[in-house]
């Protein structure tokens, strides 16, 4: 078992990352952020904060590579 670093930056690369790989494959679908948002039933700005790398809910990331047609897995890793 490791112990939590002292600091949270590793939380906040790892959101970015997440954000990154939700934009990345948003995009290789050639899809809007409006199209993603309308689809997956969630606020506008609530994608925009998930591709920023900001908080998100598991149930909304869910719910994105859900309309993505992409696991859950590909987008966390």
């Amino acid at each position: 078992m490791r112990d939590l670093p002292e600091d949270d930056d590793w939380t906040a690369a790892r959101l970015r990352a997440i954000g990154d790989r939700v934009r990345a494959e948003r995009r290789r679908q050639r899809l809007t952020q409006d199209e993603v948002w309308q689809a997956a039933r969630v606020d506008r700005r609530t994608v925009q904060n998930i591709e920023a790398g900001r908080e998100m809910k598991l149930t909304t990331l869910l719910r994105i590579a859900w309309v993505l047609d992409v696991p859950p897995a590909d987008l966390l890793r």
